[in-house]
């Protein structure tokens, strides 16, 4: 099981919340790009991408790094499983309560 805090799934979920930076990691996902390929596609000032790509770092979904006079950025996968893990665990406690549910409710007409 993958262990996880209330504080950093807070930080992964409210940034994953906002269109423009799910957009953003589906395209980190298919790897490392510059912080201008990414404003690339959405119809936002420079500041505005730059606030959502500092809302993903302190989140720990992404990282940037520089490459001369670029800025690079990558996915970071890790927290990423971690909001993942979360998700599973309430699948699971989910899935047996409705299972029990149903059981319930078929001995019980």
């Amino acid at each position: 099981m993958v262990k996880y805090s209330r504080y950093r799934l807070d930080l992964a979920f409210g940034a994953l919340a906002h269109p423009i930076r799910r957009g953003i990691l589906a395209r980190l996902a298919s790897g490392e790009t510059t912080v201008a390929e990414l404003a690339r596609p959405h119809k936002v000032s420079a500041p505005a991408i730059s606030k959502h790509l500092r809302i993903l770092e302190q989140a720990g979904l992404m990282s940037r790094r520089k490459r001369g006079r670029e800025r690079v950025c990558r996915i970071e996968a890790e927290r990423m499983k971690e909001a993942q893990g979360w998700i599973e665990g309430q699948r699971a406690l989910w899935n047996r309560r409705l299972d029990a549910l149903e059981k319930y409710l078929k001995e019980n007409p």
